[in-house]
């Protein structure tokens, strides 16, 4: 893949003639939501269609798969727009392969969503993806489960060859994390053991492959409780033939100090999960200073330090798919960050007419611009440019592959590097 970073005077006709690919195609492929009005700083993937197939009355997915010996999953990876629907339509050309593309890796693609993701947005994802993981069931002090809604998404995954996770969490009646609910069931076994049996059962009765076990913001005396937690669901898992994601603080080294990440230990975490998930993202968020959701710089300590004491091997590195616009001028403990997606982070630039810039130390696209009641806003986004930045880590360190936060809002550049650089790992 080419990534075109648009100049001044560059218009999709000129860049289609630069590279001999279509307007079309070009267009299709970013989703792009001005391509008549191109902002300079906007990157934009190009990929040049190596063999492709115009479909014809009575084709399906299965029979031009089988015609050119490659699997539907990848027909949908290179067509993401046809895993919407049920037919392919006469006419329309679908890209078998990509010149030039040789993948680097073979990878793990784990992704979360909630209940409630848009049906198209999950359609279109589906095809990219390992494993889903939904977020997120709750637990009662006496170990029962909270269910979600969950049935419909279990279903259309599997259709796809996705396997569900269930995201089991410690949540409070408002939607956040309880470190008091993690500690009350951490010191009571009883409840532990009713849990454990509670999570097998379910996941067995509605196909779940495993568990993604994310306690945040656990108390800094839980640490060994908390260890001792998993080690007991890990062992009734095991026998169950069932598997175990564990998601983790972004730690630099052992000795952190701060609720967020002194219960989390790496090493002896490590030791006992299938895969860990490294929360490499929400440097910028929503009530902090505005910066890059994930700088590559910290990444890059983050992992190093991961690969250090846990096996690369079972490492996810976690990858950021949103985005935050700040107020100016930021104030601690007053100033909210807006969430969006980075295709509406384009638009919002394109609204207001000013150009995106790159910070080359975070590998990442940002721009400020005024609003209509002359309040100073800016947002830092992902774009093609900076996922192949931070996806390109994952060879680097060795790692398994990647969880992606949060797959609510499709954003056609992250896959387009994804289905570029990677082999996806069924199971």
């Amino acid at each position: 893949m080419i990534i075109h970073i648009v100049k001044t005077g560059d218009t999709i006709e000129a860049i289609s003639a630069q590279y001999g690919v279509s307007r079309e195609r070009i267009i299709l492929e970013n989703e792009l939501p001005n391509p008549d009005k191109l902002i300079i700083g906007q990157s934009i993937g190009i990929r040049v269609p190596e063999v492709t197939y115009t479909v014809v009355a009575g084709d399906t997915l299965e029979s031009v798969a089988k015609k050119y010996d490659v699997t539907p999953i990848r027909i949908l990876q290179h067509n993401p727009q046809v895993a919407t629907r049920e037919e392919l339509f006469p006419g329309e050309v679908l890209v078998i392969t990509y010149a030039n593309e040789t993948p680097i890796d073979t990878v793990i693609i784990n992704g979360y969503a909630y209940p409630f993701i848009d049906r198209t947005v999950l359609k279109k994802t589906l095809p990219f993806l390992t494993y889903i993981s939904l977020f997120t069931y709750g637990f009662t002090s006496t170990g029962e489960l909270i269910p979600i809604e969950d049935e419909e998404i279990i279903a259309l995954s599997k259709d796809l060859g996705v396997a569900p996770i269930m995201v089991l969490a410690p949540m409070d009646t408002s939607g956040n994390f309880s470190s008091d609910a993690a500690h009350d069931i951490f010191y009571n076994q009883e409840a532990v053991t009713a849990l454990t049996n509670n999570l097998i059962t379910t996941m067995q009765a509605k196909g779940y492959r495993g568990i993604d076990i994310d306690f945040e913001f656990v108390l800094p005396d839980d640490k060994d409780a908390f260890l001792n937690f998993i080690k007991t669901i890990s062992t009734g898992l095991d026998k169950a033939g069932l598997i175990m994601f564990v998601a983790l603080a972004p730690k630099i080294s052992g000795d952190m100090k701060g609720l967020l990440y002194e219960a989390h230990d790496y090493p002896t975490i490590g030791a006992v999960a299938d895969k860990v998930l490294l929360m490499t993202y929400e440097w910028g968020y929503t009530y902090g200073e505005p910066m890059a959701t994930s700088p590559i710089n910290n990444m890059r300590n983050v992992l190093r330090y991961g690969v250090s004491v846990i096996d690369p091997d079972i490492i996810l590195m976690g990858t950021p798919n949103y985005a935050y616009d700040w107020p100016l001028p930021f104030v601690q403990g007053k100033t909210a960050a807006q969430s969006l997606g980075n295709q509406e982070a384009i638009e919002r630039a394109v609204k207001f007419g000013v150009e995106i810039q790159f910070d080359e130390i975070a590998q990442s696209p940002f721009y400020n611009y005024t609003n209509e009641d002359g309040v100073n806003h800016v947002v830092w986004f992902d774009d093609v440019r900076s996922m192949n930045a931070k996806l390109r880590l994952i060879p680097e360190f060795g790692l398994s592959g990647s969880g992606v936060w949060q797959l609510m809002r499709y954003f056609p550049g992250l896959w387009m590097v994804f289905d570029t650089i990677f082999t996806l790992v069924k199971v």
